[in-house]
């Protein structure tokens, strides 16, 4: 077998948390592909980025550090777009770092917001194992019984944009069923991954947590991809086999990106009466997001986020959109 045989205590993203510790591994030149364990360089111009490591916490890569992540797509409204070339990555090419989890590919656009994770690195080759099969996520993906279902109730968090209090709204709703003795699971659906917002939900009580890795996914981009309902359905099949009373599933994003449409319309077949709470950031994304989820014949129960931040706000949002409104992150 050909190959660079790589450190034991090489640097290791999020994105491949699933992938087991131990065991010899090694670098080949070969197209990077989606899900695939990869090697990547920091380019030795660089300047240090920060990304979120397999434990969770932020790791800091400095010029000429050796680390593994995953070649994948990323359409955020907020941050980077970018994505994979049509034959992969190429060796010794160079792409970019496009999430804290450690999604890397062509770099297409950045915002004045991106983060600290965006860098240039250089593509070293695949990762295998002692018998040459390159590793990727896929492989160690959660393994479901399908048609086992325990009828928990859902919960369904969705949003006009990010940063609007999704996850803000999934935890103050957490807590209550926690605190009226309900156990209780937390799906992170669509967008990109990220351990930390797992493991938020955790420390706050959640039984089991997932996201798109635990199916194969480094994320849930591009927009129209083929198969993705695969994917959603292997998600809700496993949340929903898990004996809870209650299932929490969040959707990265706004309601249009990231296969959000897809993963809805799964969802509406499985819980018809899902309650929803849409977070939007003000009165007339509020009234948007309830005109669009009325289409899709999933009537909104709550609304929150910046758009409840005051009296006058809440009002009008309230009086517009003919549903309550509630800020929980003060209530």
């Amino acid at each position: 077998m050909g190959g660079k045989t790589l450190a034991a205590d090489i640097k290791r993203t999020s994105v491949l948390r699933r992938l087991p510790p131990g065991g010899t591994l090694h670098c080949r030149e070969a197209p990077g592909t989606e899900g695939s364990v990869c090697a990547f360089e920091l380019a030795p111009d660089a300047s240090p980025i920060v990304v979120e490591a397999v434990s969770g916490r932020a790791m800091t890569l400095v010029p000429r550090d050796v680390f593994l992540a995953t070649p994948g797509h990323r359409e955020s409204t907020r941050w980077v777009v970018g994505g994979i070339p049509k034959r992969g990555l190429i060796p010794r090419k160079n792409y970019w770092v496009l999430s804290e989890s450690g999604v890397v590919g062509d770099l297409v656009a950045g915002t004045p917001l991106t983060k600290s994770h965006l860098g240039r690195v250089k593509y070293l080759g695949a990762v295998c194992r002692d018998n040459d099969q390159i590793l990727n996520i896929r492989q160690f993906a959660v393994r479901t019984v399908r048609g086992l279902d325990h009828g928990a109730a859902v919960y369904l968090f969705v949003g006009t944009s990010a940063e609007v209090g999704k996850s803000t709204a999934g935890i103050a709703v957490l807590r209550a069923l926690l605190d009226n003795g309900h156990s209780v699971v937390a799906l992170k659906a669509t967008g990109t991954s990220g351990l930390s917002e797992i493991v938020k939900y955790q420390d706050f009580g959640a039984a089991q947590v997932f996201d798109c890795v635990d199916f194969g996914l480094p994320t849930t981009y591009p927009s129209n991809r083929a198969g993705i309902g695969r994917a959603f359905d292997h998600a809700l099949d496993t949340c929903l086999s898990i004996a809870a009373d209650a299932v929490l599933i969040e959707c990265g994003g706004d309601m249009l990106g990231a296969n959000v449409p897809v993963f809805l319309k799964r969802l509406k077949h499985r819980r018809p009466r899902a309650k929803v709470i849409l977070a939007a950031a003000d009165a007339l994304g509020a009234l948007s997001g309830t005109h669009l989820l009325r289409k899709m014949k999933l009537p909104v129960s709550m609304i929150t986020g910046p758009c409840t931040d005051t009296p006058t706000l809440s009002k009008r949002t309230q009086k517009l959109c003919g549903i309550p409104a509630l800020n929980m992150l003060r209530n």
